[in-house]
């Protein structure tokens, strides 16, 4: 009897070849029509419910409210939530506000507000709060810049 684990060049081919078949056949299923419009499924063709289209389809999504101007220390940071996710919020010069991933580009941990500086406390990297850039590694890569606008006395995120 031959050992169940040999498989021969031929079966891994037709299994491949077979799984293969079977992608093509789920994705023909996603294809456009022939007059080139996607499908749209029915609402009975989903758990979800229907929903109303938007009064205004096209207009710009308005910023969500982050932090007032005040909680930013002029030349220090915060730690905030822009759009569900980590953030660092800083104000370098009186009105000037940039902000900043919380998600360290080294190995993704969760970056602290520190002042003028972010701080990773997984492994030591040491980011520079008005800019982003890495001052102390080992990350190599800068925090990426999350769009932020002053409205008023409130930090909004810009669309």
């Amino acid at each position: 009897m031959t050992d169940p684990t040999d498989l021969t060049r031929r079966a891994v081919l037709t299994v491949g070849s077979l799984g293969a078949f079977g992608g093509a056949l789920v994705l023909a299923g996603c294809a456009a029509d022939p007059d080139g419009s996607t499908p749209t499924p029915s609402p009975e063709a989903t758990d979800e419910a229907p929903t109303e289209p938007s009064a205004t389809p096209d207009a710009p999504a308005a910023g969500g409210d982050i932090a007032a101007l005040a909680d930013v220390p002029v030349g220090g940071s915060i730690d905030a939530t822009i759009n569900g996710e980590a953030a660092l919020v800083s104000q370098p010069t009186a009105g000037q506000v940039v902000a900043f991933s919380a998600i360290c580009t080294h190995q993704a941990c969760v970056v602290a507000a520190a002042g003028n500086e972010f701080h990773c406390p997984c492994h030591g990297s040491i980011y520079d709060a008005a800019t982003g850039e890495v001052l102390n590694g080992p990350a190599i890569n800068p925090l990426p810049e999350i769009a932020v606008a002053v409205s008023g006395d409130r930090i909004i995120a810009a669309s």
